[in-house]
């Protein structure tokens, strides 16, 4: 399974007065990404906090700044997790800007390692986040179905590499 996908496009409220997305708002991004994610396995934020009664919050966020986003450029944003004990999830994310002016649509082209033609790496980060029991925030062991999406994404992850095969960014 290849890392989870998300598009976005910057906005001007995503900028300071230079039309450079602010850096506090590539947060934004990431944490965007990671609700589409869990949309992605048909679960909301809201609906988790009613049913099983869980939320969740990062505990901690490592984030390298490699290149600046701008006024209405294209993001892909990639998140990969990895359970992390009974009740933690660590994501991997990265942010990509479509070059070229090639819409986002459709697969993408080449490595997107920051060398291909068609995508740069902009931001790369590490966000740890716990799941926490709604009524008294206190860590809550994760539901299985988060810990069995973020097991197969790991388990897959190391079948690629124990084959033989590279592990490449999202294409």
């Amino acid at each position: 399974m290849s890392p989870f996908r998300w598009e976005s496009r910057v906005y001007w409220e995503d900028t300071d007065g230079g039309g450079i997305v602010y850096y506090a708002n590539y947060l934004r991004f990431l944490e965007r990404a990671r609700t589409e994610w869990l949309r992605s396995l048909g679960h909301s934020q809201r609906a988790l906090a009613e049913e099983p009664g869980i939320v969740f919050a990062v505990v901690s966020l490592n984030i390298e700044y490699r290149k600046p986003a701008r006024l209405d450029d294209e993001l892909l944003i990639t998140c990969e997790p990895k359970v992390e004990g009974a009740a933690t999830i660590v994501f991997a994310q990265r942010i990509y800007r479509r070059d070229g002016g090639t819409p986002l649509q459709g697969p993408m082209k080449g490595p997107m390692n920051g060398d291909g033609p068609d995508s740069l790496l902009l931001v790369e980060a590490s966000a740890r986040v716990a799941c926490l029991d709604a009524r008294t925030l206190r860590p809550k062991r994760l539901p299985a179905f988060l810990a069995d999406a973020a097991f197969l994404t790991d388990v897959e992850r190391l079948a690629a590499a124990g084959s033989g095969a590279n592990i490449k960014e999202p294409s």
